[in-house]
């Protein structure tokens, strides 16, 4: 995780949670005059509008207090969705037996994207099964990774 990230989930994830959500995860996408930040909240009951609302009023407030980004950005809450982001080794552990899109910042043997059987972690690894044979790929290297949603 970058220092930025760091500094946003260490001011943005107590917040969340002394409202009663939990901090799923957090993105930053630093574009200029067109940065975001995208936090994702999640809860045993679900989220629905109203709850990104609150979180969002509480978080922004927080955010200009802090001031932790200098320039202009948009702030956007939202719920993990049936495309569940993921970005710890804990939810990857959690969701092992899932289909996992996972997109690295640097190619590991010859390709960046990963489309398969997320199996688990190992260490500092996640491990994923694609088209049988079975990758070991650095939490550290994973740019993006989803759940791939079933519709059974």
């Amino acid at each position: 995780m970058s220092s930025k990230l760091e500094q946003l989930q260490a001011i943005v994830a107590p917040v969340i949670e002394a409202l009663g959500y939990e901090c799923w995860g957090i993105e930053f996408l630093s574009q200029g005059k067109h940065s975001l930040l995208r936090i994702y909240i999640d809860h045993a009951d679900g989220i629905f509008i109203e709850d990104c609302e609150k979180v969002s009023r509480q978080v922004s407030g927080v955010l200009d207090v802090e001031d932790p980004i200098s320039n202009e950005y948009t702030l956007e809450v939202s719920s993990p969705g049936m495309d569940r982001p993921l970005f710890t080794l804990e939810q990857f552990a959690a969701h092992a037996g899932e289909q996992v899109k996972i997109k690295l910042r640097v190619p590991f043997e010859g390709r960046r994207n990963f489309q398969g059987v997320l199996r688990g972690v190992e260490e500092q690894d996640v491990v994923v099964l694609v088209d049988d044979h079975e990758f070991l790929l650095p939490i550290d290297s994973i740019d993006k990774a989803n759940i791939v949603p079933r519709f059974d």
